[in-house]
Parts: C-alpha cells; sequence; structure tokens
C-alpha cells in the first residue's frame, strides 16, 4: 500500500516465524531481520509500520537453536493471531518425526488464512508433508534438494534456483538467498525502493523480479564432497569473458575432461555447458538493469560472441528477449543515500512481466 494515502489506512502485516529445537538460527534471523529493517526505514521515512513481526514457537515458547542460541517467542501455534505470512526455517530439528508431523498439522490448518508461506532449506519438509507443494515449483538448500525430489515425486525440485515462488508459496535455499527471497515479498508489498533501501542496508543484492531461475550462490558449493569442485563456481563468475569450454574447466579443476564432466554433473544436475551458460545469462540479466550498458555491450560482456546468439539464449532461457526485458524497467537519477551531491541511477519502477 502506498505510504502516502495515510496512516490511519495502513493496518501492518503479521509476519511470524516459526521456531522450534534445533532450527537453523540464520534461517530464522536473515527473514527476521529483512522485514525488521524494511518497518524500520517505513517508520523513519514515511512515519508508518509495514510489518507487525513475532516469532511462534513450535513447542515451549523458549526453544534453542541447533548451534546453541536461546529464544523466547511472543507466542506460541496456540495462540498466534490471524497471520499474512508464515516463515518456516530449516535445522535438524526436523530430523525429530514428531516435530516434523507437528509443523506439518499446523502449517496445513492455517494455509487458507495466511496469504503466503516462506520455506527455508530444510524449511520446506513439513510443508511438503502437508501436501501443500504437490504439483508446485520448489527449491531449497543444494544439499538436501535430490533428496525432496525424490521422497516427494509430486514436487517439481530446481537444483539452481536461488529463490522460487509459485502461488502463494516461496522457496529458497539457506543463508542469503533467504534473505533475497524476502526483499523479493518486500518488493510486491511496498514497491522497488522500500526493498532496494533494505538491500543496501544488509549489504545484498535486489534480485531482478520474475519467477525463473536465478544465480546459483557460488557459497552454496564451497562443502561437500567434491573438494576440487568447490571454487569453480565463483570462478567462472569472474571469468564471463573468457574461453569456459569443457577442457578449460577440467584443467581448471585438475581433472580429466571425462572424469570432470561425470562429477560436474552429480554435483551440479547439470552440463558444464548448461552451467556456464546459465550464470552469463543470469549476470546478464543483472547488467541490463545498467541503462549506461548496451545490449551489445552486455553480451560480449559475459562472453557471447555475437548479439544474436546472446538474444537467442536469452529468450530460450528466461522467455523474452533481452529488449523486452529491458522494457519493463523505468530509470531515473535520485540521490540514493539522501546526501548533497550523490546521485545514483536507479530502478524506479517495473512492469511485472512472467518469465518461464
Amino acid at each position: 500500500m502506498d505510504g502516502r494515502r495515510g496512516k490511519q489506512e495502513m493496518v501492518p502485516k503479521n509476519v511470524a516465524v516459526l521456531g522450534f529445537d534445533g532450527v537453523n538460527a540464520l534461517d530464522l534471523s536473515g527473514p527476521f531481520e529483512a522485514f525488521a529493517t524494511a518497518r524500520r526505514t517505513a517508520e523513519q521515512n514515511a512515519g508508518v509500520s509495514y510489518y507487525n513481526l513475532m516469532v511462534i514457537a513450535l513447542e515451549g515458547k523458549t526453544f534453542t537453536s541447533q548451534s546453541g542460541v536461546v529464544t523466547q517467542a511472543q507466542k506460541t501455534i496456540n495462540t498466534a493471531p490471524p497471520l499474512d505470512t508464515v516463515v518456516v526455517p530449516g535445522g535438524a530439528g526436523f530430523r525429530d518425526s514428531a516435530r516434523l508431523q507437528n509443523a506439518a498439522k499446523w502449517i496445513a490448518d492455517r494455509a487458507e488464512s495466511v496469504r503466503r508461506i516462506m520455506c527455508v532449506s530444510e524449511g520446506i519438509y513439513p510443508v511438503a508433508i502437508s501436501g501443500l507443494l504437490d504439483n508446485r515449483c520448489v527449491t531449497t538448500h543444494w544439499r538436501i534438494a535430490q533428496e525432496v525430489a525424490q521422497r516427494f515425486p509430486a514436487i517439481h525440485v530446481s537444483y539452481t534456483a536461488s529463490f522460487l515462488k509459485d502461488g502463494a508459496f516461496y522457496t529458497c535455499g539457506s543463508g542469503g538467498a533467504a534473505i533475497e527471497m524476502t526483499l523479493a515479498l518486500i518488493q510486491e508489498d511496498h514497491g522497488t525502493q522500500l526493498a532496494l533501501s533494505v538491500a543496501r542496508e544488509l549489504g545484498v543484492e535486489l534480485r531482478p523480479p520474475g519467477e525463473d531461475d536465478a544465480l546459483p550462490n557460488p557459497s552454496d558449493y564451497q562443502s561437500g564432497p567434491m573438494e576440487r569442485l568447490a571454487e569453480l563456481p565463483a570462478w567462472i563468475a569472474g571469468h564471463l569473458r573468457e574461453k569456459l569450454s569443457r577442457q578449460v574447466l577440467a584443467e581448471r579443476a585438475g581433472l580429466c575432461e571425462r572424469h570432470f564432466a561425470r562429477l560436474f554433473k552429480r554435483i551440479f544436475h547439470q552440463t558444464p555447458a548448461d552451467f556456464v551458460e546459465h550464470v552469463r545469462l543470469s549476470e546478464a540479466r543483472r547488467r541490463l538493469l545498467l541503462p549506461r550498458n548496451s545490449i551489445d555491450n552486455v553480451a560480449a560482456s559475459v562472453g557471447f560472441t555475437s548479439a544474436a546468439s546472446f538474444r537467442r539464449a536469452f529468450e530460450r532461457r528466461f522467455g523474452v528477449t533481452p529488449r523486452a526485458f529491458r522494457a519493463r524497467f523505468e530509470f531515473s537519477v535520485q540521490d540514493v543515500d539522501h546526501e548533497p551531491g550523490n546521485m545514483q541511477t536507479v530502478v524506479t519502477s517495473y512492469k511485472t512481466v512472467r518469465l518461464r
């Protein structure tokens, strides 16, 4: 709602984060802090409160995270008020079957009365058990994505998206992906300028709107059994203009091509060529948001040999041409930090277009 309509019309949305013993503290605190920053920014700039935030305990009112952080919840699942948004964080606590079933039941009971449900990492499990995600597109932490796909065959799992929206359900990996997804919700609720302010405050990026796969976070792949491939996503992202053939990547990893290709697909669930194209196109999409960059320059800067091949690949991946994608946005020069002389070109609005 536009803050100019008056304080009396602004009813804060009730946003609840579910807490339980064994919760991942970052999955809980990341979305909570993003919503809190939006609330604080709106109160300072417009004198209105957009969000009423609370932690709701699944069991006792006090719970301990898997890292040992003790948290006192404001409400329990039995005393929670009507809610607009529910955030279900992940954590080792969901390995307890009784706790998992308890969460699934509460979510199923609340599903019809809430506007949207966010699942962070393992937080996808109780929502999936409830059946609410059947026939929907979801994503989750790379470590459990294959298990989720096998355990819940009615759910369509993306292995590369940072976060996805399908109807009233939002899913993501852990850490930064949860904050990025929360920014997208803030943007939906109160516009791009507030979301940009929160992103700058938290030191993260505001991803372009759309329901397409986003660039995988390289840090998601920095641990695990395949250490020889762990640094490749970050290295690829930093060398997009260069030749990134399978041979080049195999030499970088210190492996023969055949063994490299087999291990790469096992870890990233796609071929090296598909992965490189995905990184290039996702980075190109971000660079298109800078009005000083021409489409030809963006194509060359991410490693495409011609603008025509870039356009075809972009349209195949996202369902729109680079020119049509850029046409959604309106740019203006603004004092983004509220300091004299600090003028920057920023995205001020966009036209909503569904991407494949």
